[in-house]
């Protein structure tokens, strides 16, 4: 896998942000909260999340250290370079992850993981792309299979069984639900530049084919079109392990 590039990534900054928003306006607030971030990418993001929670504690962690060096500082922030399968804090009451779990295998046992870092009153907030039919994915994973290349896991359930798998794991209360995002493109060429900023860093660097061929190949499936609408679904999921009526009671102590 090629090393991120913030720049490429920012290039649809506004665009991506957008479903941090939408998850981060699920998270219920409580005081003194402790958060993790996973997958925080350049962090821009984690201190919005950060500030507007008024966390007393917010860790984030990438993989990434292209991604770390834009990390912005705040009171009570901090980043480090760990791979969310590796993490491992507990005691958490917020564990936080837009765009990145879809990079790690078996969701089953890592949401399974992942719940036992909560506090009793923990909640989880992810959002993960759930777009591997569109062509601008599906293309991806042809071209590799004729290069003889292995195309990218794809660990990412069906919303149902996010729901379930909240169910099973003790929470008591849920939001899973499949987003449609659309985005105006100048140009059906710029879906390339889109995917090269996430997905075909999982290509790029191993077969000096795959770019030519995959640009052609994407261009013949999604036509030239000026400017080119983009769909891209999004899975949010959103889960506390209090109910409601344990909520009030928590808010009336503080």
């Amino acid at each position: 896998m090629s090393a991120w590039s913030p720049d490429q990534y920012e290039k649809f900054k506004d665009e991506r942000a957008q479903p941090f928003y939408d998850l981060l306006a699920l998270v219920e607030p409580r005081p003194n909260m402790r958060i993790a971030d996973l997958g925080c990418g350049t962090g821009e993001l984690t201190r919005v999340l950060h500030e507007r929670l008024r966390a007393k504690e917010t860790i984030a962690i990438d993989n990434s250290d292209s991604m770390l060096s834009r990390a912005p500082s705040a009171p009570g922030l901090r980043f480090d370079k760990t791979m969310i399968e590796s993490f491992d804090q507990k005691g958490l009451d917020l564990i936080f992850s837009n765009a990145a779990l879809h990079w790690v295998d078996d969701h089953p046992s890592l949401f399974r993981r992942l719940t036992g870092l909560l506090a009793r009153d923990g909640q989880l907030a992810v959002q993960m792309p759930a777009n591997e039919d569109h062509p601008s994915h599906a293309v991806a994973a042809e071209v590799a299979r004729e290069l003889g290349m292995q195309p990218k896991p794809v660990p990412v359930l069906p919303p149902e069984k996010y729901a379930q798998l909240l169910f099973e794991l003790g929470f008591a209360r849920q939001h899973v639900r499949m987003q449609i995002y659309g985005h105006v493109l100048p140009s059906s060429a710029d879906v390339i530049e889109w995917v090269k900023g996430t997905l075909l860093t999982y290509y790029e660097g191993r077969d000096p084919r795959f770019m030519p061929l995959y640009r052609e190949r994407l261009l013949q499936a999604i036509g030239d079109r000026r400017p080119y609408f983009y769909t891209y679904k999004r899975v949010l999921i959103w889960a506390s392990l209090l109910g409601e009526d344990r909520v009030e009671g928590e808010h009336h102590r503080h």
